[in-house]
């Protein structure tokens, strides 16, 4: 992998960091008027599956052998990587302060590595080590840990199971068959699953649900309800998620989850511009180690083989922001206020 094609990526995943950390204010604004978590992850999810559905037929140009065969993978991905880890951090925030939460979900990270590692039957090197206990410190600093803080056994059970949700966000989503389905199909199709999921689970009362139809407060300004779910469910879920495949097909799971972790610092950033809530100093500095944990994978991705390959269909030339035209190798191969941003 080139240069140019991991700097596009990177940029791609920042992007779809960027989207998904949108969620957090305009989930907000809506549970301050009486709308439950439940609800609003509802309607992005499934606002976001109408959205894509007439671009993933048309994404799949009749190739409906292509989702035959690839049904497992969106099935997977919709329960796994959408469902899995927005149910488990609702119930965990119900235990835990949300700052331990994400903590105990961004866990994934780690995850995605072991995974790896198993699989390819090695330790993990050096820079990666390094990477990994920089991110880790920068997350603990930019959540703000440190102080009001509430630790129950259920709810760290439910934060680790977020954390395995979100490793399989990334690991399905940089998965590359011999056939593999265009980013759109998956996104599309995931999100689907997940809608339906999360449809069960508030038919059964086991997720419940309550909608208003008040007016949102965003920025000193007042909004129709409408506005705010078209935001969640075209911006920080169509888009992020549909960035987020393609970025890890690009870059490989494990240095997209990496710069995944820049989702809380543009969390930081969306609510001082939207919700007035000013960043602390040591949530900066806390940016600053995240960054650095990006860096030092990044070093290592420089100086040994990628994880991932990505074969020209993998990747459709509309959605790559410009990835396809940097790529040069060759086929191969083998993620509370936020109401689960995932």
């Amino acid at each position: 992998m080139s240069s140019r094609s991991t700097g596009a990526g990177i940029l791609v995943a920042l992007l779809s960091a960027a989207t998904f950390a949108t969620s957090g204010p305009f989930a907000k604004s809506l549970l301050e008027t009486g709308w439950t978590p439940g609800s609003v992850v509802f309607l992005r999810i499934a606002g976001a599956a109408l959205l894509l559905a007439v671009p993933t037929v048309r994404a799949l140009g009749g190739r409906w052998g292509l989702l035959r065969r690839g049904w497992r993978q969106v099935v997977a991905y919709g329960v796994a990587a959408v469902a899995v880890p927005q149910l488990a951090f609702f119930y965990a925030v119900q235990h835990l302060s949300v700052g331990v939460a994400l903590l105990l979900e961004y866990l994934g990270l780690v995850l995605v590595v072991a995974w790896q590692c198993l699989a390819a039957r090695r330790l993990p090197r050096l820079p990666t080590v390094i990477g990994i206990v920089l991110a880790m410190v920068g997350l603990v600093l930019v959540l703000d840990v440190f102080g009001s803080v509430r630790v129950d056994g259920v709810g760290v059970v439910w934060g680790l199971i977020a954390a395995l949700g979100l490793a399989s966000y990334f690991l399905l989503s940089g998965h590359v068959a011999e056939e593999p389905l265009p980013p759109l199909v998956l996104a599309g199709g995931g999100l689907v699953v997940g809608a339906v999921t999360f449809a069960f689970l508030g038919a059964t009362g086991v997720l419940p649900m309550s909608f208003e139809v008040r007016s949102v407060s965003l920025a000193g300004a007042s909004l129709p309800w409408w506005m705010a779910v078209l935001e969640l469910a075209a911006i920080a879920a169509a888009m992020a998620y549909i960035a987020g495949i393609v970025a890890a097909r690009v870059l490989g799971a494990k240095l997209a989850s990496f710069v995944g972790l820049s989702e809380v610092m543009f969390a930081v950033l969306f609510a001082w511009l939207l919700l007035g809530e000013l960043p602390r100093p040591v949530q900066l500095v806390g940016g600053l180690f995240i960054l650095a944990g990006v860096i030092a994978v990044r070093t290592e991705e420089l100086g040994g083989p990628v994880d991932v390959a990505v074969p020209p269909s993998a990747v459709e030339p509309g959605l790559t922001l410009g990835v396809a035209a940097h790529r040069d190798v060759p086929g191969g191969g083998g993620r509370s206020d936020r109401a689960g941003s995932r």
